[in-house]
């Protein structure tokens, strides 16, 4: 048994090997696209462009070729707003996509995955990783990625860039959202999604500095909690059928259970969840606040309803149950 066990570990470490090794094959031949997500409560305090700045170089003595940088909590606001980068990496010919994560304590986690070339951005799967415990360890990690290997990437930049993604400077990646109720809620069932839920759609969420690192008994403790919130709130203020998500289903399956609306939840600062809205900012105390906005999908024509009032509030409770009250007449 002693000798089964130890095959086992030394294939789990050879498949990890392998993993990593063809990844970092990836980086060194071609071109990457830097995430940051950077807890504001660490100290030294640094801002995620000031990350940027200082890991750039150790970037590039590493063998990768990265040609943008963004803060990861802007690209994963909204399906939509993903959608937009996802086409924009897949026309600049990203292949690789560099997470860097900053947790309250300082210590840093950064890992390396191939783009997947759809709106989920990345993927579960072979990866790159390191964990470094403060910024010098970092750049000593992040320039020995390609260490003893050759790379393909010649022309690399001197300084990072962030590069405006098309179409969402002039915020048309808002226009999908509409400042009203959705019909006919009592004709068919909604279904309300649980955290894991999403499938895929939402690994790379699971890279914010706030939530990255959770062990999975935790999620399920969360998920458990959640089921038994919601259910609360939703027996004291909506008079119609909903169905409770645990895995992931298609549109087609959804809406052949008779599902055809969805309550969504966006997570983030205020001012960033109301620009991406179309919601205008006027008289917002605290812009970057984390507060938690619901709305609801229609399946059949992807429409997103948000409510004709700004609902959204630190506790998701009390952000559903205002979204709730205004949505049931």
């Amino acid at each position: 048994m002693k000798y089964l066990c130890l095959s086992g570990l030394i294939m789990l470490f050879s498949l990890q090997s392998f993993g990593q090794s063809t990844t970092v094959d990836f980086f060194l031949n071609g071109k990457s696209v830097v995430l940051i997500s950077a807890s504001g409560m660490a100290a030294p305090a640094m801002d995620w462009k000031v990350l940027a700045e200082e890991i750039h170089p150790a970037l590039t003595a590493g063998g990768g070729d990265p040609i943008a940088y963004y803060e990861l909590e802007e690209v994963i606001l909204s399906g939509a707003i993903k959608r937009a980068y996802a086409a924009y990496f897949s026309q600049r010919l990203v292949k690789n996509i560099v997470l860097l994560i900053r947790k309250n304590d300082g210590s840093f986690y950064s890992h390396i995955y191939p783009f997947s070339g759809n709106a989920n951005i990345i993927a579960p799967g072979a990866n790159w990783t390191a964990t470094s415990s403060d910024l010098d360890a970092l750049k000593t990690e992040l320039a020995s990625i390609g260490s003893g290997k050759r790379s393909e990437n010649l022309l690399v930049l001197e300084v990072p860039e962030y590069p405006p993604v098309p179409g969402l400077e002039s915020g048309t990646a808002s226009t999908a959202y509409i400042p009203r109720a959705p019909l006919n809620l009592d004709a068919f069932k909604l279904g309300i999604l649980l955290t894991g839920a999403s499938g895929n759609e939402d690994f790379l969420t699971t890279f914010r500095h706030d939530i990255y690192g959770k062990p999975e008994a935790q999620v399920a403790a969360e998920q458990s909690a959640e089921r038994t919130g919601l259910e609360t709130i939703f027996s004291e203020i909506y008079p119609y059928e909903v169905v409770f998500l645990t895995e992931a289903k298609s549109n087609q399956e959804l809406i052949g259970e008779g599902i055809q609306f969805i309550l969504m939840k966006q997570e983030g600062r205020e001012a960033d969840l109301m620009e991406s809205m179309g919601v205008p900012l006027q008289g917002l105390e605290n812009p970057d606040r984390i507060v938690v906005k619901y709305y609801i999908r229609f399946l059949v024509r992807n429409e997103l309803y948000i409510g004709e009032s700004w609902d959204a509030d630190p506790d998701w409770k009390t952000a559903l149950r205002d979204f709730l009250k205004q949505v049931v007449p």
